[in-house]
């Protein structure tokens, strides 16, 4: 894969930052040590600004180019995953139950090697403000980063992001106008009835049966009721019920991920997932208590950004290694 020369000589050091990055993880807003470690190398790289404490540890680094221009914003994340590392490998996370899963150290250090590359060239026009966000995994940090004012305050024209790809071929580019990623939202769904011993069910109400009808119903929504040229999904990914063989439990409980590409078919997927528990469990007279986590939005890319980013990926690594459609 061909690299420019001068961020090729980053390797070494690049490495170590990202292996650094990847035994500290951090969760949420809570990445103090993860930003104070990018502050001090965009420091150390000398942006001509450095915004701190934006979304709690969000930062935003300026840096000017040789002339007038827009200001162009590229962006990574910070933050890791609740989980515990069990990698064996020798930069492992050293804090328990934490660990960048998703690869976010890797997007820090690719944003970190594009300031140095650019605070050292400065061989464009305008600026460029380099976004560190919190709380990608959980937490919505692009959302408050964005409501905190960094936009306007910056007079950021447009925004570019990159996220790596596991199973993609080395150096390859995937992008696509419009809608490339789906909104995600999440359901959980308490059924609660009455209890009581197995061989007695009509001593019960039984809101295992209750949501059994409401999971099998859930799935003609996007046969029944989503335009066949619209995309969503439904899945139901938990269901917890009892605790013994021979007991009706008296509590079932059920969740969901639904995502969607579009404002008009998402509220419609939470439309019709309402009334179909609902109708439910009036009809096997249980309750049911909803909680409907309205999550993140569809990711949809302009045709125009598209366009400019895979010419610059086609000029790095050539036109067979980038998917623009």
């Amino acid at each position: 894969m061909p690299v420019i020369n001068r961020i090729a000589d980053y390797t070494d050091e690049m490495q170590t930052w990202r292996r650094h990055l990847h035994e500290n993880p951090e969760l949420m807003f809570e990445c103090h040590n993860t930003a104070a470690f990018i502050a001090q190398k965009l420091r150390d790289f000398g942006v001509d600004a450095l915004h701190e404490g934006i979304a709690t540890t969000g930062l935003v680094g300026i840096i000017k180019g040789r002339g007038e221009g827009p200001t162009i914003g590229l962006r990574a994340d910070m933050d890791a995953l609740p989980i515990l590392e069990q990698t064996g490998l020798d930069y492992a996370s050293k804090i328990p139950g934490k660990m960048h899963a998703c690869g976010h150290d890797g997007h820090v250090t690719m944003l970190l090697g594009a300031a140095k590359y650019l605070a050292e060239t400065r061989n464009f026009a305008g600026s460029v403000a380099l976004i560190f966000q919190p709380a990608e995994e959980e937490g919505g940090g692009g959302l408050v980063m964005v409501e905190e004012g960094i936009i306007e305050r910056f007079n950021i024209s447009s925004i570019y992001g990159i996220h790596n790809a596991p199973g993609h071929e080395l150096g390859g580019f995937y992008t696509m106008p419009g809608p490339i990623m789906a909104s995600v939202d999440t359901a959980w769904v308490t059924v609660l009835g009455r209890g009581g011993h197995g061989a007695m069910p009509h001593e019960c109400v039984d809101p295992v049966v209750a949501l059994v009808a409401m999971v099998q119903s859930i799935q003609t929504i996007l046969s029944r009721n989503v335009y066949a040229m619209d995309e969503a999904v439904i899945s139901v990914t938990q269901i917890h019920a009892g605790t013994a063989s021979n007991i009706i439990p008296q509590e079932a409980r059920f969740c969901a991920t639904i995502r969607s590409f579009t404002p008009e078919v998402r509220a419609l997927l939470k439309s019709r997932f309402y009334a179909i528990v609902e109708g439910h469990a009036a009809s096997f007279g249980v309750t049911a208590a909803i909680d409907y986590d309205w999550g993140y939005p569809p990711t949809v890319n302009t045709r125009a950004n598209t366009e400019f980013a895979a010419m610059v990926a086609r000029d790095i690594v050539g036109e067979a290694k980038v998917d623009a459609e």
